[in-house]
């Protein structure tokens, strides 16, 4: 099964055409542009260096949430595009889950955090241990201070990796609070369309999927003009 894979939850962009568990082409873009001007480009060209069409796709998985809502928008919006004229299955992949696929064969425990701003991450924890992947948590919006009271206090003698956008900004505030974390190494640092297709082939195989009309973006909490006019209203 030829599976398009598509992430663009934050800055960076990415595609991946996979068959079972298979990579057979990808593309990664990391530049100040939107993923309205990138991600539909990268998509035909990583199709045209498979030597594939749209056509050849036979399942869609993308990147849901949480992470930038415009961003998280684009890739749902791209992904109901390609899959409604054929009806093709998707599958809505959480895009903390989908790091923590890059570190197979590890045997660790990943921090996926990406800035949520106003001193929070979009956070969830994973034990990696050979092929198995072991959510450890739902994912969650959680205070920068919360997060580390966690780690302190359940992962301690664990070695923990911490990767995703907003990896620099927590490993700076945590560092010297926890001597058990280190950063992702820069290829494994933010989230991919590889990670969101290997989350998905379980799905896939078993046919836990959604139509395109049913494929809904994962927020966590409401964007920041809804949560202001909430605030208006309620003063």
């Amino acid at each position: 099964m030829k599976i398009l894979s598509l992430e663009c939850s934050a800055s960076p962009a990415s595609v991946c055409i996979s068959e079972d568990s298979k990579i057979i082409a990808q593309s990664f873009m990391n530049v100040k542009l939107t993923h309205s001007q990138t991600l539909m480009p990268m998509i035909e060209a990583t199709l045209k260096s498979a030597l594939l069409s749209i056509d050849d796709i036979e399942g869609v998985s993308v990147s849901a949430g949480p992470g930038s809502f415009t961003g998280v928008r684009i890739g749902i919006s791209v992904a109901k595009g390609i899959t409604t004229p054929k009806r093709l299955p998707c599958v809505a992949v959480s895009s903390l889950l989908s790091m923590a696929y890059g570190f197979i064969g590890q045997d660790t425990t990943v921090c996926a955090v990406m800035d949520a701003r106003c001193n929070q991450f979009y956070n969830a924890i994973f034990e990696i241990k050979g092929d198995c992947v072991k959510r450890c948590c739902d994912d969650r919006a959680v205070l920068c201070e919360d997060l580390i009271s966690d780690l302190k206090s359940n992962y301690g003698n664990n070695n923990i990796i911490i990767c995703g956008d907003g990896a620099d900004l927590f490993y700076s505030k945590a560092n010297t609070q926890l001597n058990n974390i280190k950063l992702a190494p820069e290829h494994l640092k933010y989230q991919s369309a590889v990670g969101v297709g290997f989350a998905s082939l379980l799905s896939f195989a078993n046919k836990d999927t959604v139509t395109s009309e049913e494929l809904l973006p994962i927020y966590l909490r409401l964007p920041q003009a809804e949560r202001e006019l909430k605030s208006k209203n309620n003063n």
